[in-house]
């Protein structure tokens, strides 16, 4: 082995590193880490890719395919990102609407960005979204009990879906870890797509807040198809050929800090 693939091999596993800790990584922060160009960093994913130890998607990489990022760790990234979806999303809800707040740390974004005053039932199935609007007036809410998936960090058992069977919502704020254009909303556990689908199903309409490595990042399990009936709130720099793509299955998009469709 020459110096020049030791060090490749040696970036590459410091790649891996990072996937195993955060379940996804970017192009361009790991440019900046490693002070490469942005094509060698590409070229590395391509490389991790073949031998099956990520999944290529726009802006970087995942892990592949099955593996979920427990919640609490899922929390710590990326805020600022986070934080611009949830305010774009929170401005959406209106007064008395009746609201399930699914899984996932940008939904936890959402709860913190609700507009004061405003009243709504939220009905959740995630301890820290319940744990985030607890003692606050102006929100009825509902937790949804069972045993909580330690990754996907909510109660998703069989206990959860007959209360969730019982409910109603305005909309359903889902949590995903991919959209594409053949399947729509995916995610990586089985149980937890069930739930979601659920969720969607007994919701009049589906709203799902999307970072941007996850559009056209493909999971095993479908949680909903493209439809009139979902709206999606993509980050200010997504890009515009693949949001044109959703858009013209119907899907309503709103970019984060914009009122206007995409």
């Amino acid at each position: 082995m020459s110096k020049t693939d030791h060090f490749v091999s040696e970036r590459q596993a410091l790649i891996y590193a990072q996937l195993q800790r955060h379940g996804r990584v970017l192009a361009q922060e790991l440019a900046q880490t490693f002070d490469v160009s942005e094509d060698t960093v590409r070229r590395d994913l391509r490389e991790m890719a073949a031998r099956g130890e990520c999944e290529r998607v726009y802006g970087g990489a995942l892990l592949a395919a099955g593996t979920t990022v427990p919640l609490k760790t899922r929390i710590g990234e990326m805020p600022d990102r986070k934080a611009a979806l949830g305010r774009t999303t929170a401005s959406f809800l209106n007064e008395g609407m009746k609201v399930f707040l699914d899984a996932g740390s940008t939904n936890l974004a959402v709860a913190k960005h609700l507009t004061p005053g405003l009243k709504l039932t939220v009905i959740t199935n995630t301890p820290a979204i319940a744990a985030e609007l607890a003692g606050n007036a102006d929100i009825e809410l509902i937790l949804i009990g069972g045993r909580v998936d330690p990754a996907v960090g909510a109660a998703i058992d069989t206990t959860a879906i007959r209360q969730l069977e019982q409910i109603r919502p305005d909309l359903c704020i889902v949590g995903v870890c991919g959209l594409t254009l053949d399947r729509g909303l995916c995610a990586d556990i089985y149980e937890d797509a069930v739930f979601k689908r659920l969720a969607c199903e007994t919701s009049a309409k589906t709203l799902a807040a999307i970072t941007s490595e996850k559009l056209g990042a493909a999971a095993p399990f479908q949680v909903s198809p493209l439809s009139a009936a979902l709206t999606l709130v993509v980050e200010e720099d997504a890009d515009h050929a693949m949001i044109d793509s959703f858009a013209a299955s119907g899907v309503t998009i709103h970019q984060a800090g914009s009122n206007s469709g995409a």
